[in-house]
């Protein structure tokens, strides 16, 4: 008997069951919601299977049959990412899909040009993307949501593997006119009574306390925001000092207004952006690729969007 379903559908019954929605499903592969319903619904059909419980305010939930038929999917589209391994492989063309996860605070500054580079490299590849915080990548990874993630070097879990990159030193963003802006270095004891714009997501915003702990120093957090924008336009607005490891090729805020960086002497390690993986992804021939597209790309006199020597004019 013919097989008359698809990978790809395969591929939207994982992101159902993954997401139980078909709008989150919809958002995760980058297609309209009516699409996966319909391909859901074709292949329900042709197996003559109900594979979810249709529930109006909890989503979907996998009925037992569902279930067996998603571990099956989930095999079935490993292979078929195998089959496209060895062929590519075998031609030296790198081909198929890489699903790139990349960390909040630095998506919007590294992940365009470096995909975008790297694109023109492997037009073959065809990349999808998401971005989130460190507990959402790592989770991305472990449910195989994403192939790889650039990030970095928190709380990093022990079933993963992490290849460093770059490391990047902490500095204070402050608006010119705070009466810090014009040091040459910071250090924590400066900044303690000041007030502070925390960058408040999983790991980073406990990375910056942690120049304050372990000095028995407590910081006066005046403003808490996850949108690294959002934190430099509040720090440009004069609502307090900030910490971070990234600085744009442009030292303002996204309105325009200006901003100072000043280094942060010796209170925290640097940050190390790197890529994040599953033990043996590194043997699928898209990811071998990327990773090998970023150590050209990524290092420390070459940063996607960042600057790699600080001005000293200005700064």
């Amino acid at each position: 008997m013919p097989l008359r379903f698809t990978l790809r559908q395969l591929e939207y019954l994982v992101a159902v069951g993954d997401c139980g929605s078909v709008a989150a499903a919809a958002q995760r592969v980058g297609v309209s919601s009516p699409s996966i319903s319909v391909a859901i619904a074709q292949l329900e059909a042709e197996l003559g299977l109900s594979l979810f419980v249709r529930r109006h305010a909890q989503g979907l939930s996998l009925t037992q049959a569902g279930r067996q038929v998603l571990d099956q999917a989930r095999f079935i589209l490993a292979e078929a990412g195998r089959m496209t391994d060895i062929a590519s492989t075998i031609s030296g063309t790198v081909r198929g899909t890489l699903r790139l996860g990349c960390l909040l605070t630095f998506a919007q500054i590294v992940l365009p040009q470096l995909r975008r580079s790297f694109v023109n490299h492997h037009p073959q590849v065809d990349v999808r993307q998401m971005e989130g915080d460190q507990d959402e990548l790592i989770e991305a990874l472990r449910r195989a949501e994403i192939d790889l993630a650039l990030t970095y070097d928190l709380a990093l879990p022990s079933d993963c593997s992490f290849e460093p990159l770059v490391s990047l030193p902490a500095h204070v963003l402050l608006a010119p006119d705070h009466p810090l802006a014009g040091r040459a270095t910071l250090a924590p004891e400066d900044l303690a009574d000041h007030p502070m714009v925390l960058l408040d997501l999983p790991h980073s915003a406990d990375y910056f306390l942690s120049a304050f702990a372990a000095r028995g120093l407590r910081p006066q957090v005046a403003e808490r925001t996850r949108d690294i924008a959002v934190m430099r336009g509040l720090v440009a607005a004069g609502f307090g000092y900030s910490i971070a490891n990234i600085r744009p090729l442009s030292d303002s805020a996204a309105d325009g207004q200006p901003l100072r960086f000043v280094p942060l002497s010796g209170a925290l390690r640097p940050l190390r952006m790197g890529l994040l993986m599953v033990e043996g992804a590194g043997q699928v021939q898209t990811i071998r690729a990327f990773a090998a597209h970023c150590r050209a790309h990524v290092t420390d006199r070459l940063m996607p969007g960042l600057q790699t020597v600080p001005p000293s004019a200005t700064s």
